[in-house]
């Protein structure tokens, strides 16, 4: 394992860490937690919340129950007090960048599917009320197909997938947000013809002059030189975040996927695309070696990591990141392409005693469909 450089916290007086920590402790935290105690009535307030509406107590107060508010309750007009009006959403499909488009995709997306329950399955955060949070969080949605929409006439099926949220929060609206849902999960559910849908939304893309994505020299190495031996680590944190980048780099920029079985633990629970449920070392390993056999000279880049202590033991990590390549190997995608792909990721990682217990990895095959069908 390739050594981990120390990381350099922002200086603070003892008293500032204290009451921060103090603060971090008394936060909400999802996994043990029923909705109702995730959106408590006559909560005190545990952390500094500077303009924020008073109803929210602390930042996984405000992310889980405003998500509800907004989609399950219904109240989408919460998003003109809970966005900036030139907030920026990045989708895998495309990239939004006003209040009015979150409103509109909003309202379609429930009228398809309206009896969607998103369920917050784990928040992670860094940040504070002066400087801005950062939030990531995972939802599990169960629902039912009961209206037309972007997938074809309502099916009456039943579907279940996960999302997962990464916004950017300053004084209770969020100004920036990537978001990946497993919209596979979704579609294979509702028996929809996937070949057919990526035809048509790449048909669509292409109308508005949407090309594929245009790829130069890999960054994964200069020249002829072999790949980084350590992986940047200045949007670490904390020590824990600094090993989990440099593990990460190790498996997928230098391809030492037997360095898995120094991360995973060996009872690893693997969740990914499709709702797919993997267990042990060796599935989880095989998962990562067969993605990259389909894009086999990609990059992997992380661009942010947040943590957060778990009540279950050990700490939680969310990682972003991007990868970039070609489509020149065999895998879900089909018979190779040698088209350009671009995929968004996200992750959460369960670790304890320095060991992978659990991870939750999605990204949008989907997209990476479309793509393949974009013209040059």
């Amino acid at each position: 394992m390739s050594e981990v450089s120390s990381v350099t916290l922002p200086p603070s007086s003892p008293a500032s860490k204290r009451q921060k920590s103090e603060e971090r402790g008394a936060v909400l935290q999802v996994e043990r937690m029923d909705y109702t105690s995730l959106a408590p009535k006559n909560r005190e307030r545990v952390q500094s919340m500077q303009g924020f509406d008073p109803i929210y107590t602390d930042i996984v107060d405000y992310i889980v129950r405003c998500t509800h508010l907004i989609w399950d309750e219904k109240n989408v007009g919460l998003i003109y007090s809970h966005y900036t009006h030139n907030s920026v959403v990045y989708g895998t499909m495309g990239t939004t960048h006003s209040r009015e488009e979150v409103v509109r995709a909003t309202i379609q997306r429930i009228a398809e599917f309206p009896e969607r329950r998103g369920l917050a399955s784990q928040v992670i955060w860094n940040g504070d009320d002066r400087n801005g949070f950062y939030t990531s969080h995972l939802i599990t949605s169960v629902g039912r197909h009961t209206a037309a929409g972007p997938y074809g006439p309502p099916t009456g099926k039943t579907f279940y997938s996960r999302t997962i949220a990464d916004c950017m929060v300053f004084e209770n609206k969020i100004f920036r947000e990537w978001l990946v849902r497993d919209n596979m999960a979704t579609l294979r559910c509702l028996g929809v013809d996937l070949d057919a849908l990526a035809t048509s939304l790449a048909a669509a893309q292409a109308a508005r002059g949407v090309l594929a994505p245009v790829l130069g020299d890999s960054s994964r190495m200069l020249g002829q030189e072999p790949p980084g031996a350590i992986s940047d680590l200045s949007i670490a944190h904390t020590d824990a975040e600094a090993t989990l980048l440099t593990s990460l780099h190790e498996v997928w920029n230098r391809r030492m996927f037997g360095h898995l079985r120094d991360v995973y633990a060996p009872t690893v629970i693997w969740h990914g695309p499709g709702m797919r449920d993997l267990t042990g070392q060796g599935q989880a390993i095989h998962q990562a070696i067969s993605f990259l056999a389909m894009i086999p000279d990609a990059t992997w880049i992380p661009h942010h990591v947040c943590s957060v202590d778990s009540v279950e033991g050990g700490v939680k990590i969310a990682v972003r990141w991007t990868m970039e390549g070609h489509h020149t190997g065999f895998g879900v995608l089909g018979a190779p392409t040698t088209k350009p792909l671009y995929v968004m990721g996200m992750s959460h990682f369960h670790v304890v005693d320095g060991k992978v217990v659990e991870e939750w990895t999605l990204y949008d095959e989907l997209a990476l469909r479309v793509q393949l069908k974009l013209p040059a």
